[in-house]
């Protein structure tokens, strides 16, 4: 009988072309699953939290696959060999048992996403942020932001041809602050759809410039039409750095602890 497992980790996603398989560029996904088949001897399908373009960076990801080769009471093991077989660039934070119908995309009850942009030119942030040497009127940004909580409908940041039917969104979160000489933007949703945060960051960045207003930008969503907002941000600024399961998922993750050891006292 088949065991499922959730993988916490990260990745810069410089060297990707995003987390899925692709026929003819290497995805992160098909990375993970040849350092598991190395490791427990055993082909497995990884599933991802969710697609992320090409350059797309994550601080804390989730992917599940199932074996029939037992892993439980050798996690901690199993989570350093992983490291030592994957490149520098993606790292297992922990792996625990889960239920069969567990999953971590469609168990998944909301993904936060934070987009970097830097305000001067630095060069050990230079593949992991956007850097802008214009000012910004962060204020107007904001201002700008909080028009999305007014809408469900954001078609008009779909990637074309996205082949989704549905485009609503519930916007939980979506904020811009400044910490020293680094602006980032922080958005919550129940799903984000292909290219739909970097479309609203490349399009409040207009609001940024005064290119465009609030109404303007309220405009662009209700036109439903991707032609009508701005240009998408570079993916290098982009990281996902949440994503939130029901509580009796994380419940079976109690033993352990984000670097894959067992905690003390339990």
């Amino acid at each position: 009988m088949e065991q499922r497992y959730f993988i916490e980790l990260a990745f810069k996603g410089t060297a990707y072309n995003g987390w899925q398989i692709q026929p003819n560029a290497q995805g992160i996904q098909q990375v993970i699953e040849e350092a598991i088949a190395i490791l427990i001897k055993e082909k497995v399908r990884v599933t991802g939290a969710g697609r992320t373009d090409t350059g797309v960076h994550a601080s804390f990801y989730v992917a599940h696959f199932a074996t029939a080769t037992g892993l439980t009471g050798q996690l901690p093991e199993s989570v350093r060999k992983l490291n030592h077989i994957l490149p520098p660039d993606i790292a297992i934070k922990s792996i625990y048992p889960v239920g069969p119908d567990d999953h971590s995309r469609f168990s998944a009850l909301s993904r936060t996403y934070k987009y970097y942009i830097s305000l001067r030119k630095n060069p050990f942030r230079q593949e992991t942020s956007y850097h802008i040497n214009y000012r910004l009127d962060i204020a107007a940004m904001n201002n700008v932001a909080a028009e999305l909580f007014k809408h469900s409908d954001f078609k008009s940041f779909c990637r074309s041809n996205s082949g989704v039917k549905n485009f609503n969104c519930h916007i939980m979160e979506a904020k811009w602050e400044v910490y020293d000489d680094m602006l980032i933007f922080t958005i919550k949703a129940d799903r984000f759809l292909r290219n739909m945060v970097r479309a609203i960051v490349g399009t409040i960045l207009d609001a940024g410039t005064g290119k465009i207003s609030a109404e303007e930008f309220m405009n662009i969503i209700l036109a439903r039409d991707r032609r009508k907002a701005g240009t998408s941000a570079p993916a290098n600024g982009l990281f996902i750095t949440d994503i939130e399961y029901p509580a009796e998922i994380l419940s079976q993750k109690k033993n352990f602890d984000e670097s894959g050891f067992f905690v003390s006292g339990t």
